[in-house]
């Protein structure tokens, strides 16, 4: 028995990193999983599926309400319901390093319109769904870097303490609909994006590690178990919370 068996989860930007690995992790526990992305996300799915697990793919951008529409309407039609939803897709590792007066302000209203406003775009198409349920739940992804105040990354930095507040402000408009909303904050993940694209040095990786009670790497397959956790029936009575998955580095 897994702790998601027969339920199903929609995680936006899962094609490849950590949006894979929640995707796997899901899958594993008993999930119907539905793999969002811009890129194609066949192979992912073939990868679930043959390894024994249920899955489905959807091509949708989180910033067009006509494909998210049409993302829920393939999802009820296929599995009849929506459980939960990783709100993942995120711009990040592309993102160059530099001084908050040195950012172009076309990529600055680029990271807010996909890290926030895809956010509650895809979770206000989700909502009436797990309304007329009478139950949901809702993970978003936040980051320690809010708690640290992290240079050289202002609009991300920004846009993921924005995710915060909104998720405690979505968790009380409904909670009395028995949908719970709750943010993991990762610390820097050894994600595709940021060992292959992003520009962080290994002496940038190694005094991010110094930083942490426990002394590694940390790896897109940390987080699956505590999106697990707040997707199953375990933490129904949590919610409007951020869980720092990060090593110790924040102690929030």
């Amino acid at each position: 028995m897994g702790m998601l068996d027969e339920t199903t989860v929609i995680v936006t930007g899962a094609a490849q990193g950590i949006g894979a690995a929640y995707a796997r992790g899901l899958a594993n526990e008993g999930a119907n999983v539905v793999v969002n992305d811009v890129l194609d996300p066949a192979p992912l799915v073939d990868e679930i599926k043959s390894a024994g697990g249920k899955a489905m793919g959807i091509v949708a951008d989180v910033t067009d309400d006509t494909q998210i529409a049409d993302m829920v309407s393939q999802t009820v039609q296929e599995y009849g319901r929506i459980d939960g939803l990783i709100n993942n897709a995120a711009l990040f590792g592309k993102l160059a390093r530099r001084r908050f007066e040195e950012i172009d302000m076309e990529e600055f209203d680029a990271v807010l319109r996909v890290n926030i406003r895809g956010v509650w775009q895809v979770s206000r198409a989700v909502v009436p769904v797990m309304r007329k349920q009478e139950y949901g739940k809702i993970v978003n992804i936040a980051s320690g870097t809010v708690f640290k105040g992290t240079p050289m990354q202002l609009h991300y930095v920004t846009s993921k303490g924005a995710i915060v507040a909104l998720s405690r402000a979505m968790a009380r408009e409904v909670g009395e609909d028995n949908i719970c909303i709750n943010a993991i904050a990762p610390g820097l993940t050894k994600s595709e994006a940021v060992v292959t694209e992003g520009e962080f040095t290994d002496d940038l990786l190694d005094a991010n590690i110094a930083t942490r009670c426990i002394k590694r790497a940390e790896e897109p397959e940390d987080l699956v178990g505590t999106a697990v956790f707040l997707l199953s029936k375990d933490s129904d009575f949590i919610t409007g919370q951020v869980l720092c998955v990060d090593g110790g580095s924040v102690t929030h």
